[in-house]
């Protein structure tokens, strides 16, 4: 998972996302304008900047670590802390801005407007437990990031197939992504 909830809230959807650098924030960069999610980037992912962007809001949306009324990071924060052009981070939340998720308020910044389904925190800790451990069997067995994404994809796509492909397609289509932003 590519966000950073910082040291207020504890990362709900696994250990320590990836990029959390110690200090609650990806690469240790300030987080600024007081957002609850900070940006990361995957240069090898071939996953365009903006859609980085973009799925790693919807992700924070489905855990519950964003909901309506937060403040997305000021275009110059992320612009700062990322080393992007400000445009990519305009075109990443105009796209959800067209997606209803988020909507810029002249003067004030870029706050979520919308949520995306979400699976009830008791039930999320105990599957992150579960998920934990078939990591850690995964890693044992030899299997690197990029094997057990593959794998992981692989069965959740056979999952769906198998329910007649009914049940949540975004879900399928953002596991194949998500690995790779």
């Amino acid at each position: 998972m590519d966000i950073d909830k910082g040291s207020t809230q504890a990362d709900r959807s696994g250990g320590s996302p990836a990029g959390a650098g110690g200090s609650g924030t990806p690469g240790g960069g300030p987080r600024g304008s007081g957002s609850p999610i900070e940006f990361r980037l995957d240069a090898a992912s071939g996953v365009p900047t903006y859609l980085q962007l973009v799925h790693q809001v919807e992700h924070a949306l489905r855990l519950g670590y964003l909901k309506p009324g937060d403040q997305l990071p000021k275009v110059r924060d992320v612009v700062a802390s990322l080393a992007i052009n400000p445009n990519t981070v305009l075109k990443a939340y105009k796209e959800l801005d067209i997606k209803g998720l988020a909507a810029g308020r002249p003067g004030q910044g870029t706050f979520i407007q919308a949520t995306l389904s979400q699976v009830a925190l008791p039930e999320l800790a105990g599957l992150h437990k579960s998920l934990l451990g078939w990591l850690t069997t995964a890693d044992a067995a030899g299997l690197d990031q990029d094997g057990i994404v593959a794998l992981f994809t692989s069965a959740l796509r056979d999952f769906h197939e198998r329910r007649g492909g009914t049940g949540n397609r975004r879900v399928a289509a953002g596991a194949e992504t998500e690995g790779a932003a």
